[in-house]
C-alpha cells in the first residue's frame, strides 16, 4: 500500500486573508491500496486532511473519528482512557489500525491501540467504513483506519510548527514539528506531549463497586519520522520511526491475597508503550509498473493495575511486496478527472506475530501468509459514453494458528455525467464482499478461558450508495448490511468447553450471529457569500441485531449525528460550533440516555491585521467544549468531562 498522497482541500498560507477553500478531489490509497481519485473506487472512504485535524475541537484521535468520520466511539471515561471504535456497528476489536500502512495493535486483546497516538504528528486519516479484509485481512470486519504521519511534499521548503495549548482541568499540550527537503531528501517528524488532571473515571454509585474519588488523569508523549530519500526520478527509498507512551489513571477493583477481599482504593494505571520501525521503497520499475515494498517491526508492551498487575505485549514483524501496473482505457476518461485508467494490483505479505504475558503459560505464537490480487478503477475497453468504474480483490490468508480463509470484494460505481449539470456530476456505487476477523491470543491460549480451536469470526456484507459532489455542495447517501457469524465471546456452559477443570467457570466460544444495517448520510456545503463558510453534517441510524435473540447488540446507539458550522469573519477570524448527538443504547442490560454535546471553536490569525504583522505564522484558537456541560455517560457506569476550555497558540514558518 502506498501513503503520503496529498488528499483534500490544502491549508491557506496563515496570515493570508480567510476565504473559502476550493474543493479538490481527493486521492485515497485505503480503499484500493493504491492511489485513485475517490470516485474511481466503489468503497465508502472519508478523507481528513491536515486542515479539519487543525480546526476540529477534538481531544484525540478517536474523538478526531468521531466527529469527521461518523464512528462511535467506546471509552471508559474521558480523555486519555481506554478507547475503542465502533465501524457501522461492528465491535472495537472488528476495526484495523494501520500507521503508514503498517498494521498495529495488541494481538494479546485483539483490537487496535489508539491510546498512545496524538493528533500533533498526524497530516491525515482516511477511513474505510465498511469491510476491507479482501485487500487488508483479518480484523477488517467492519472497517479501516489508516493514519499518515507527516512528510515533506514534492516541492515543499522546510517548515517549522509549533503549537502549545493549556485547558481546564488541568490540561497542558505541546508539540513541535518539521517538514521540508533538502536535495534528494525529505523529512517529516514531530514531538509532542500532553497531560490533563481530568476527573474520576467511574461515577459514584458505578454497578462495578470500582468508584474512587480522585482524579483519573493522564500523560501522553508521542514521537515520529519519516525519512525519505529519492535517488532517481521516480523512486524513493523511506524509513519511518514512531515511538508512543501513556500513562493513565483508572477505577478499578482487586482481591489482593490474604482476604482477597475486594479494594478499589488502590492507584489504578495503565502504561502502555508502543513502537515501530518501518523501510520501505516505492518507484516506478518499468513503463505503467510501480513497485512498492515493506519491512516493518512493530511492537506493544502495556502494564496494569495497581497493587497488582498484568503485562501483556505483542511483537508484529511484518513484510510485503506489491506490483501494480495502470491500465490504461484507450477512450477519453469519462469525467475529466483520468477515468480512463485503472489500477492491477497484485501482492505478497507475511506478518509473524508474538504475544507475551505474565498470565500465559509460554509466549504465543502465529505466522500469516497472504496473497492479494486487485483491480480498481475503469474498465478497459468500455467507452466513454459507458464510465463504469469497477473494484474487484480476491485475498488468501493461511494462518498457522487458525488456518486458511479467503475473502473478495466486488463493486462498481457509475457517474451519472447528465445529472445536476456539468461540473456536479452524481455516481451510484454497490459493493459486496466476504472478511473475517481472528482470534486474539486471549481467544486461543489464555488459561482457564482461551480455547485453541476457536473459529475467526465471518461476515458476508453488501452496500448501495450515491455520490454528489460539485464545487459548493457534496456528499452521499450509503445503505449497508453486514451479516456476520461465530463471533467470539464468553460461554458459560461448561459442558460446552474443553474437558479440563479449568473451565468450570466456562470459556471463549463462536456464540453469536448478528445483522448490522443502516443508512447513512454524509452532506457539505461551502458559500463565498458573507465572507464565506462552510457546514458539515453526518447522520446514521443503525439496526445492530443479535440474529439468535432479536435483541439490540449493546454499545450501539441506533442514531448518531453531527453538525459542524463555520463562519468566515471580518480580520481573519473563523467562529464555528459543532453539535455532535448520540443516541440511546444498552450496556449491561441498562440503557443509558442519549446525549447532545455543544462545542464553540474560534480562531483568528493576527498577522491579516497591519496592527499585528510581525505576528506572521500565528494562530490563536479558542475552544469551549461541552458548552452546555452535559453529564455524558459514555459506557455504564463512566463519565466523560463536563464544560472544558482551551486555548491554543500555534506558529508556523520557514527556517
Amino acid at each position: 500500500m502506498t501513503v503520503g498522497i496529498s488528499s483534500g482541500a490544502q491549508a491557506q498560507p496563515q496570515s493570508a486573508p480567510i476565504t473559502p477553500i476550493t474543493p479538490i478531489t481527493p486521492i485515497v490509497v485505503t480503499g484500493s491500496r493504491e492511489p485513485l481519485a475517490a470516485h474511481q473506487v466503489a468503497a465508502d472512504v472519508v478523507v481528513i486532511n491536515a486542515e479539519r485535524i487543525r480546526a476540529s475541537g477534538a481531544d484525540s484521535l478517536e474523538d478526531l473519528l468521531r466527529r469527521e468520520a461518523g464512528l462511535q466511539i467506546l471509552r471508559n471515561g474521558g480523555p486519555g482512557q481506554s478507547a475503542g471504535l465502533s465501524i457501522r456497528g461492528a465491535s472495537r476489536g472488528q476495526t484495523l489500525l494501520l500507521i503508514d500502512g503498517v498494521r498495529v495493535g495488541s494481538a494479546t486483546l485483539g483490537t487496535p491501540e489508539l491510546d498512545t497516538l496524538s493528533l500533533a504528528g498526524i497530516e491525515r486519516v482516511e477511513v474505510l467504513r465498511g469491510p476491507g479484509s479482501s485487500l487488508y485481512g483479518a480484523d477488517a470486519l467492519g472497517g479501516v483506519v489508516h493514519v499518515v504521519t507527516r512528510r515533506a511534499g514534492a516541492s515543499a521548503a522546510p517548515m517549522l510548527s509549533l503549537r502549545a495549548a493549556a485547558g481546564s482541568y488541568g490540561a497542558r499540550e505541546g508539540s513541535l514539528a518539521a517538514e521540508g527537503r533538502v536535495g534528494a531528501f525529505d523529512l517529516g517528524a514531530a514531538l509532542a506531549g500532553e497531560r490533563q488532571r481530568g476527573t474520576s473515571a467511574l461515577r459514584a454509585g458505578d454497578p462495578f463497586g470500582g468508584f474512587n474519588a480522585d482524579d483519573d488523569g493522564y500523560s501522553r508523549r508521542s514521537a515520529s519520522a519519516r525519512v525519505g530519500y529519492t535517488p532517481a526520478a521516480g523512486h524513493r527509498v523511506g524509513l519511518a520511526l514512531y515511538g508512543g507512551r501513556l500513562d493513565n489513571q483508572y477505577d478499578g477493583t482487586e482481591f489482593a491475597p490474604p482476604t482477597f477481599a475486594p479494594d478499589a482504593n488502590g492507584d489504578f494505571r495503565n502504561r502502555t508503550r508502543n513502537e515501530r520501525v518501518a523501510l520501505d521503497y516505492r518507484g516506478a520499475v518499468a513503463p505503467l509498473w510501480t513497485l512498492s515494498a515493506r519491512a516493518a517491526d512493530e511492537s506493544s508492551r502495556s502494564v496494569s493495575g495497581a497493587a497488582l498487575t498484568s503485562r501483556f505485549a505483542t511483537a508484529r514483524e511484518q513484510a510485503s511486496i506489491q506490483l501494480s501496473r495502470a491500465v490504461a482505457n484507450g477512450s477519453a476518461g469519462g469525467d475529466g478527472n483520468d477515468g480512463g485508467r485503472g489500477q492491477l494490483t497484485m501482492a505478497l505479505e507475511q506478518v509473524d506475530e508474538t504475544g507475551r504475558s505474565t498470565d500465559y503459560a509460554a509466549d504465543a505464537k502465529r505466522r500469516n501468509r497472504a496473497a492479494v490480487l486487485a483491480y480498481a478503477g475503469a474498465l478497459p475497453g468500455v467507452p466513454a459514453a459507458l464510465p463504469l468504474a469497477v473494484q474487484a480483490e480476491v485475498r488468501s490468508d493461511r494462518n498457522t494458528a487458525y488456518g486458511e480463509h479467503t475473502t473478495g470484494r466486488l463493486g462498481v460505481r457509475w457517474p451519472l455525467l447528465g445529472v445536476g449539470g456539468e461540473g456536479s456530476p452524481w455516481s451510484l456505487r454497490a459493493l459486496a464482499g466476504t472478511s473475517f476477523r481472528a482470534p486474539s491470543f486471549n481467544d486461543l491460549v489464555y488459561p482457564g478461558y482461551g480455547v485453541a480451536t476457536i473459529r475467526p469470526e465471518k461476515g458476508t456484507s453488501i452496500e448501495f450508495g450515491i455520490d454528489w459532489r460539485g464545487a459548493a455542495v457534496d456528499g452521499g447517501l450509503t445503505w449497508f448490511r453486514n451479516d456476520l457469524r461465530d463471533l467470539i465471546g464468553y460461554e458459560p456452559d461448561a459442558t460446552r468447553c474443553p474437558p479440563d477443570p479449568a473451565y468450570s467457570f466456562g470459556c471463549a466460544a463462536n456464540v453469536q450471529r448478528a445483522r448490522l444495517q443502516g443508512v447513512s448520510l454524509d452532506g457539505r456545503w461551502r458559500w463565498a457569500a458573507a465572507g464565506g463558510g462552510d457546514v458539515r453534517g453526518r447522520l446514521e441510524w443503525l439496526d445492530a441485531t443479535d440474529r439468535a435473540t432479536g435483541q439490540p447488540l449493546p454499545r450501539r446507539a441506533e442514531w448518531q449525528a453531527s453538525l459542524a458550522f463555520e463562519q468566515y469573519l471580518p480580520g481573519a477570524v473563523r467562529a464555528g460550533a459543532e453539535v455532535v448527538h448520540v443516541g440511546s443504547r444498552l450496556d449491561f442490560g441498562a440503557r443509558l440516555p442519549s446525549y447532545t454535546t455543544l462545542d464553540l471553536i474560534a480562531r483568528w490569525r493576527p498577522a491579516a491585521l497591519p496592527l499585528f504583522a510581525w505576528a506572521e505564522g500565528v494562530e490563536v484558537q479558542a475552544k469551549l467544549l461541552n458548552a452546555t456541560d452535559r453529564d455524558v455517560e459514555p459506557l455504564l457506569g463512566y463519565q466523560a468531562l463536563g464544560r472544558q476550555a482551551w486555548v491554543v497558540v500555534r506558529w508556523q514558518g520557514g527556517f
